[in-house]
C-alpha cells in the first residue's frame, strides 16, 4: 500500500502546530520538520561534519551539540550563509523522512509539517497541501506572548516569510484559525477528504 504524503505549514503564529495536534489526535503521524532538523543538526555525523566545514567548529560545543542562537545569529541577517544551511539540511531531512515515511507505510496518509514547506519547493513532493492562515495582527499577539518578544521582532521574523497570498495560490486546502470558525470541524473536513481520495 503506498501511503499519501500531505504538507502542511502555516507562518509564524498562524496555527500551525496546533492543527498538527488535531490531525495526530485522528491517529494520522505528524512528522514535525523543524524538530527533526535540530535534532539531525545534533545526531547526523555526517550533517555535523558538513556544519562544522562551513561555520567553523566552534558552532558545536563540547558535547557535539550545535549552539543553536549562534547559529540563528550568523543566518539571520546572511542570505548567503542560510542559503548554504539549508542545502546540507534539507537533503538529511528528506533521508530521514523517507525513513519515517517507510514505518508509517500501513497508514492511508501522514502529514509532513514545515515552517518552510512552499519556499523550499518541499511542497512539490506532497500528495496535497494544507496552509493554515490567520490574521497577521492575531499571528502578531500570539508570537508576542509564546516568545515574550516584540511586536517589532515577531515582525521582523514574520517580513522574512512568505506572503499568505503567496502560499495561498500553491495550497491545496486552507485551513482559517481566527478563532471564530472550528478548527476541528475544518480539520474533520479535510480529513475525510483526503480518506477518500
Amino acid at each position: 500500500m503506498y501511503v499519501l504524503i500531505i504538507g502542511l505549514t502555516g507562518g509564524i503564529g498562524s496555527g500551525k502546530s496546533t492543527v498538527a495536534t488535531i490531525f495526530s489526535k485522528l491517529n494520522v503521524p505528524i512528522y514535525d520538520s523543524d524538530t527533526r532538523a535540530k535534532t539531525l543538526l545534533n545526531t547526523n555525523q555526517e550533517l555535523i561534519t558538513k556544519v562544522k566545514d562551513l561555520f567553523g567548529k566552534d558552532i558545536y560545543d563540547q558535547d557535539n551539540h550545535i549552539k543553536r542562537e549562534e547559529l540563528a545569529k550568523l543566518v539571520f541577517n546572511n542570505a548567503t550563509k542560510l542559503q548554504q544551511l539549508n542545502a546540507i539540511v534539507h537533503p538529511a531531512v528528506k533521508e530521514d523522512t523517507k525513513i519515517w515515511q517507510e514505518l508509517h507505510k500501513d497508514n492511508k496518509y501522514v502529514i509532513k509539517e514545515s515552517a518552510i514547506l512552499f519556499e523550499t519547493g518541499i511542497y512539490k513532493d506532497m500528495y496535497k497541501n494544507i496552509l493554515v492562515i490567520a490574521p497577521l495582527e492575531l499571528r502578531i499577539q500570539r508570537v508576542m506572548h509564546r516568545d515574550n518578544a516584540t511586536k517589532e521582532q515577531v515582525e521582523a521574523r514574520i517580513n522574512k516569510q512568505m506572503r499568505d497570498e503567496e502560499k495561498m495560490n500553491l495550497a491545496d486546502y486552507i485551513i482559517i484559525n481566527d478563532e471564530s470558525i472550528s478548527l476541528v470541524e475544518q480539520v474533520l473536513t479535510i480529513h475525510r477528504n483526503i480518506l477518500s481520495l
